[in-house]
């Protein structure tokens, strides 16, 4: 699911939300919705979704009051949030996420999160986070009782998993070019995989039952 607000996601980038549930159907076999929707984050709907992403290339508007309730009801059940930059030489979308995070969950703060990390390792073994640039090797994570709620990439990677009709990507990676393409989209499965087996690396389970879970984690 992608969260909105205003501001909707260019239309090259939307389709890397469903190349990204395809991957991981791929190369997993695991549960994927193959047709990812919108939803916004005062939306009744948002509490049904596992995983969803927000990303942006300008910085966000502030949440409203509603927005930050449904935050705050869609992370006390469990649910993760992946923040992508789609502008990393700005970095404007990223700070502002951050600083509207901080108000869901002013006793978190993102820490840096690398290799070490069971998201590196989920189902890929990952020594870097990588996207359509190489900014920053790691991620960031708002983490409570040793589970990730949220997760930050700086490094667009969105811009890399888009592909238009044709199997035509509309995005240059660089500076690492097909090779870096691929280990975006073995991120995007390790995301996807840590999100459905949370700490453990082979307890899968069913996306109704998975919020739950994971809030009696915390």
């Amino acid at each position: 699911m992608l969260l909105t607000g205003t501001r909707e996601l260019d239309t090259r980038r939307k389709s890397a939300l469903a190349r990204w549930s395809a991957e991981v159907v791929r190369r997993t076999s695991a549960p994927s919705v193959l047709a990812p929707r919108s939803v916004r984050a005062d939306s009744p709907a948002l509490i049904a979704e596992p995983f969803v992403v927000w990303a942006g290339a300008q910085a966000p508007e502030a949440l409203t009051e509603r927005e930050l309730l449904g935050l705050k009801r869609y992370f006390g059940l469990g649910g993760v949030l992946f923040v992508d930059e789609l502008e990393p030489d700005a970095g404007a979308f990223l700070a502002g996420a951050k600083a509207e995070l901080a108000r869901v969950m002013p006793d978190l703060s993102p820490i840096a999160i690398g290799e070490e990390n069971v998201v590196f390792r989920s189902f890929y073994l990952l020594r870097r986070a990588a996207g359509r640039v190489a900014k920053a090797p790691k991620l960031e994570a708002i983490v409570r009782g040793g589970v990730a709620l949220v997760l930050f990439s700086p490094n667009d990677l969105l811009g890399a998993l888009a592909r238009e009709a044709g199997g035509v990507h509309p995005f240059e990676v660089v500076p690492g070019g097909e090779a870096q393409r691929e280990q975006a989209c073995r991120l995007a499965v390790n995301v996807a995989m840590y999100v459905l087996c949370s700490n453990y690396k082979d307890d899968q389970v069913h996306a109704p039952f998975l919020m739950r879970r994971r809030g009696e984690k915390k």
